[in-house]
């Protein structure tokens, strides 16, 4: 599948997008958002695509919001800030938080795991900050730019930054718009793992490929829209959300597969249904 600005590969279960502007470290155009957008939902709608890996082309992850664009803006151009929720996809949230313009990757039914190749920033750092993990090379450099360029906190960041690393942390990165490693995003909690540069593409692959040929895909579509939309909810509606869920994976094929797999000691042959 051909893009102008994001590369797509599906092999072995696993979907790859790349942001693919690496002589601009793959800064934010609007091209770009309706690339990826639209590769993102075509992965997600992909029976044969287990898991979604997001990274960058180069020795960049994305530098943020394209200075020619922030530019023509300041210049009176216009801009796509609309709140109005879109079509999601089946199995994902239907919630109306996660179908806006730059929250939607909870709406994709399929696991997303952004690895985060050196400078991340701006836009560049809200956009993986939707994905359900985070990898990140030891040359990782990570800023929320916006205070430095008279801007706010984009796209949902404010709710989602103090979710993620707890709201003092949030206050730091976001008015300071300091830069930071990947070490210290490891010990915040915004990435998960820290990997050397030659290795971070494979690491993310293993890691895809576990999630594609061990586990139920239906069972991870469930679970990450359980996950994300407990944030709005209590205790007692995520529970009861719980145990609807659970009498509906006592009828399928994949529970029946969980439980043969097992006793009979061999790899299972999970279909997603």
């Amino acid at each position: 599948m051909a893009y102008e600005t994001v590369l797509y590969e599906v092999a072995d279960r696993i979907c790859t997008v790349t942001l693919n502007r690496p002589d601009r470290l793959n800064a934010w155009t609007r091209q770009m958002h309706l690339d990826l957008k639209d590769a993102m939902h075509t992965a997600g709608a992909d029976p044969e695509v287990r898991a979604i890996i997001l990274t960058g082309a180069g020795r960049g992850f994305c530098a943020g919001a394209d200075m020619g664009g922030l530019q023509a803006i300041g210049a009176g151009a216009a801009t796509d800030r609309s709140s109005k929720a879109q079509e999601g996809l089946p199995g994902g949230s239907t919630l109306a938080e996660f179908k806006m313009n730059y929250s939607y990757f909870p709406s994709i039914p399929k696991f997303i795991i952004a690895a985060i190749n050196g400078p991340c920033a701006g836009l560049g750092l809200v956009i993986p900050l939707y994905a359900d993990l985070r990898f990140a090379s030891e040359s990782a450099v990570f800023t929320t730019a916006f205070a430095q360029r008279g801007l706010i906190a984009e796209h949902g960041v404010s709710w989602l930054l103090p979710r993620l690393i707890g709201l003092p942390a949030a206050m730091d990165l976001l008015c300071s718009a300091r830069k930071f490693r990947a070490p210290e995003a490891l010990a915040l909690g915004l990435v998960s793992r820290v990997i050397a540069d030659d290795r971070l593409l494979a690491e993310a692959q293993a890691y895809a490929t576990l999630l594609a040929n061990t586990v139920s895909p239906r069972s991870v579509a469930v679970m990450k829209r359980q996950l994300w939309e407990a944030e709005f909810q209590t205790l007692a509606e995520a529970t009861v959300q719980a145990n609807h869920e659970m009498d509906l994976s006592f009828q399928t094929s994949d529970f029946k597969e969980g439980v043969a797999h097992y006793l009979e000691k061999r790899a299972a042959r999970f279909t997603g249904r």
